[in-house]
């Protein structure tokens, strides 16, 4: 999962990059639209991929080491 959501994340990163660079919404014109109901799936899902990826931050990095 924690992967998935990280792939979707910089995903969404990476649009946001287009939009920045080149005025361009690739989610958008994937989907038909920002308001399309497709777009805001994906939107959705990129939303809840960064909800998750939050708690990569406060999750204990130790690694355990095996005798």
């Amino acid at each position: 999962m924690d992967t998935a959501a990280l792939l979707i994340t910089i995903i969404g990163a990476l649009n946001w990059g287009l939009i920045s660079v080149f005025q361009f919404d690739l989610v958008a014109w994937i989907g038909g639209g920002q308001g399309a109901v497709l777009s805001r799936i994906i939107y959705g899902v990129v939303a809840l991929a960064g909800i998750w990826c939050i708690s990569l931050l406060f999750r204990d990095r130790r690694v355990a080491l095996s005798e």
